[in-house]
């Protein structure tokens, strides 16, 4: 598996990812996921931080996060499907303020999927599946 260049780092052997749990999953891939969302926003127009920033929030906030979680789900493996449903089941002990705790579990599944995927080597899998989102983003 040849390197990626937006999402670099050496693969990690599956017995190693599986023996982590949703909450560390969790925190890897809401950073994979922050940096898609970023990349993405930087692509529609070159505009001021704030504007970026703005744009970026409408993507990674867990009510955006739950709802991109539930178009995903007829896309997912069975392995990937139990990876998603490792972090949305994770204890995470507390919810943000303006958020409901269903749409908290739903995010954080989202991002242990991300995770997942980033921590594999699956870079390819996880923009496939962050572009079905983008591209549904619109629809729902």
């Amino acid at each position: 598996m040849c390197p990626d260049p937006i999402l670099p780092g050496a693969p990690l052997p599956e017995e190693e990812v599986r023996a982590m749990n949703g909450v560390t999953l969790a925190y890897i891939g809401d950073a994979v996921y922050e940096l898609l969302v970023r990349r993405y926003v930087l692509s529609l127009a070159d505009s001021r931080i704030r504007d970026l920033h703005t744009r970026s929030i409408a993507f990674a906030n867990a009510t955006e996060q739950a709802e991109a979680a539930g178009r995903l789900q007829p896309l997912l493996s069975e392995t990937e499907r139990g990876y998603y449903l490792r972090g949305r089941n994770a204890h995470v002990g507390h919810t943000p303020k303006n958020k409901t705790e269903a749409q908290y579990h739903l995010a954080t599944g989202l991002e242990a999927l991300f995770g997942y995927l980033y921590l594999t080597g699956q870079t390819g899998r996880a923009q496939e599946l962050f572009s079905y989102i983008v591209q549904t983003a619109s629809e729902s």
